[in-house]
């Protein structure tokens, strides 16, 4: 091991559990995890599109993550590629990792010393592992549910399988941080764009649910960024119904709610956009300032009439 893999410092103590998947229709690869350290999702949770996903994690060794994938990049198949980083390893039998690469390939270690309860199953595109359990139970528990979530998109079929070992006693010590990382299948032309998702919770009572919460407002996000994209391309009933949709999904969310209202006065559809505008408004005044923007832009295309009862709302 390199004199630098010795130092103590990069050994976090994040005793865990965690899935590694993918997702066989999409190709989607997803990491999630829940730990009661301090922002596992800085530690744990590696992956790259159109390469893999790597959990590493017991006593870790943060080094795992990227030098795993650097492996996978090199044609190596997940068992090579924890053979071989284990392999140089003095301190391999404290360490638990998971690798999972593009084809769906999987393997996994669990050292000798990690502390019980501790192990990992290796299923069909996934693994799920853990240490420091309250029971033994916990990895089966994960594994099932995952199998049974086919009926699920990748992210949420990972926190199903979360809270299936949180059902059954989880972690011994409890509960504080969780991620959720999901990166394409396929190498991404434009790397901002990778990883998909990379939801985090650093520190809270309940991580998991906090998870789920974050996960929701990302999917209405998702039908905000489309709402966007659709009035780029001036297609303003497309614009609308996503909005619309997220505007539903999280009816108090007053970002939502306006530029359902905005889409709504482009589509002349005034009586509604004035209801939701004054409702906004009455919130927040500061709504109402950048309604007045918005025709600058070509954001607002309204008649000078309508834009006038817009702005005298109260």
């Amino acid at each position: 091991m390199s004199p630098e893999y010795n130092q103590p410092r990069y050994f976090p103590f994040a005793h865990t559990y965690s899935i590694v998947a993918r997702d066989l229709e999409t190709g989607e690869m997803g990491v999630g995890v829940q730990s009661h350290w301090f922002s596992v999702g800085s530690i744990v949770s590696w992956g790259e599109a159109g390469v893999g996903v790597v959990a590493t994690q017991s006593l870790v060794n943060v080094s795992y993550g990227l030098r795993g994938l650097e492996l996978l990049k090199q044609n190596k198949t997940p068992e090579e590629v924890v053979n071989i980083l284990i392999s140089n390893d003095e301190g391999r039998e404290v360490r638990q990792v998971a690798i999972l690469d593009s084809q769906g390939r999987v393997a996994a270690h669990t050292g000798l010393k990690c502390i019980k309860y501790a192990g990992h199953r290796i299923g069909k595109n996934y693994s799920v592992q853990a240490n420091m359990m309250l029971s033994d139970k916990v990895w089966p528990a994960m594994a099932a549910s995952f199998e049974d979530g086919n009926d699920l998109p990748l992210p949420e079929r990972i926190i199903k399988s979360l809270e299936a070992a949180e059902s059954v006693g989880g972690d011994i010590r409890g509960k504080q941080s969780a991620v959720l990382l999901v990166v394409a299948g396929k190498p991404r032309e434009n790397k901002w764009e990778d990883p998909k998702i990379n939801l985090r919770v650093e520190d809270h009572s309940e991580p998991l649910k906090e998870l789920k919460r974050l996960l929701n407002i990302f999917r209405a996000y998702e039908h905000m960024n489309n709402g966007d994209l659709a009035i780029e391309k001036g297609d303003m009933t497309k614009a609308l119904e996503e909005y619309d949709t997220a505007q539903k999904m999280f009816p108090d969310n007053l970002e939502m709610t306006f530029w359902t209202a905005v889409s709504l006065a482009n589509q002349n559809q005034m009586d509604k956009a004035l209801k939701l505008f004054k409702s906004i408004f009455k919130k927040d005044k500061n709504w109402r300032t950048l309604a007045e923007r918005l025709p600058h832009s070509e954001l607002l295309n309204v008649k000078a009439e309508d834009m006038k009862k817009i702005l005298s709302l109260k």
